[in-house]
């Protein structure tokens, strides 16, 4: 029971979950305390867009990436910085390779971050932005008359509010989240990355694993956010991505690191469950050759980390080649590409096809030099 079911949950929260909060808290934290500020400072250089972008996108996570979108929308960085951002991210599944293997981690984000740059500049070079296309045709079109508005007839920003914040959790649930992430942290960096033997941290608190009670609970805790959020990620909207209070910001930061935190359990205890009962272990898998490349990059397309996640949790199970894993990991967009599309259709559709291109092409490369 324990190794079956709770010991991938307490991996969920304890080699994922604490640090997607800890990264979240904190860009919501310089989104509260400086809001346009910060960003501003980021755009002060045009010519430079691309490669903030990669630099932005190939944090862990997907808060670097999410910046840039209301950036782009307001005509504050080009094209080619949100494409730059988008194929440098590897979202929320960068989590679970850095969990796995830090050293692998990084090498994977520093391809990850030479690709977006890459492809940043070029998209810049060769002048496609769709948004600025369809700006230019607005600009050429008649001026519509304008008429007053009725009151009834304006925005329900208060309704809006409304419905946004019964998307978040409760005050109770998300303080019992930090709650648990606070001392989790504490143990999960020395276990995690091998600093303490966690047997002789068990045998120094009477027999009790700080690791495994704190991890199940901290999943748990995740579980009733994830349910009472009706399993939607935060950043669904662009409202909370720029909180008004602090309380607001851990209140975000909460749900989005239980949305993570609750796929990853999905995929470690079903990972879990189907090598027991049937002794597979991902290597009879046919991910592999060309076919796995294509596979993987056209898997990027989809939206959000959740899939994402499932994906690179297989090649830490041993269930795909280094080059699907590559190719995915640069053709998918994460949760960066939800606002995106929120806020210019269009231009969410080009950049995700876009990112694909250079993730087969790597992908593939990789097979010929492996």
């Amino acid at each position: 029971m324990t190794e079956l079911v709770l010991r991938p949950l307490a991996d969920a929260f304890m080699q994922v979950g604490v640090y997607v909060a800890v990264m979240v808290a904190f860009f919501g934290w310089l989104r509260w305390r400086h809001g346009d500020r910060v960003t501003d400072g980021l755009t002060s250089r045009p010519r430079l867009g691309p490669l903030v972008g990669a630099l932005l996108g190939v944090s862990p996570g997907c808060g670097g990436a999410i910046i840039l979108m209301p950036l782009y929308a307001r005509g504050k960085v080009s094209f080619g910085t949100v494409v730059a951002a988008l194929a440098a991210t590897m979202g929320d599944s960068s989590w679970v390779v850095l969990a796995w293997n830090p050293v692998f981690a990084l090498k994977i984000h520093a391809l990850l971050f030479a690709v977006g740059l890459v492809t940043g500049y070029v998209v810049d070079a060769l002048g496609i932005d769709p948004a600025r296309a369809v700006d230019r045709r607005v600009a050429a079109a008649p001026a519509p008359e304008l008429v007053a508005p009725a009151a009834a007839g304006g925005p329900d920003l208060a309704g809006s509010r409304r419905l946004l914040g019964g998307l978040l959790p409760r005050v109770p649930a998300s303080t019992a989240f930090w709650g648990l992430t606070t001392p989790a942290f504490a143990v999960s960096v020395p276990v995690v990355f091998q600093l303490v033997d966690p047997g002789a941290l068990t045998r120094s608190l009477g027999g009790v694993d700080p690791y495994l009670a704190l991890g199940v609970l901290g999943s748990l805790t995740a579980a009733l956010i994830f349910a009472g959020g009706r399993g939607k990620l935060a950043d669904d909207s662009l409202e909370t991505a720029q909180p008004r209070s602090l309380r607001q910001t851990l209140r975000h930061s909460a749900h989005e690191a239980s949305f993570v935190t609750v796929w990853v359990a999905v995929a470690y205890l079903g990972w879990q469950v189907v090598t027991t009962t049937t002794g597979f272990d991902g290597s009879q898998l046919a991910l592999t050759g060309l076919v796995g490349v294509l596979v993987g990059a056209g898997i990027g397309l989809i939206p959000g980390c959740a899939v994402q996640i499932v994906f690179t949790g297989l090649y830490v199970g041993g269930g795909l080649p280094l080059p699907t894993l590559v190719a995915n990991a640069i053709s998918q967009d994460g949760d960066a590409l939800i606002p995106l599309a929120a806020l210019r259709r269009h231009s969410a559709a080009l950049a995700t096809v876009v990112t694909t291109v250079p993730a087969a092409a790597v992908g593939a490369a990789l097979l010929v030099l492996l």
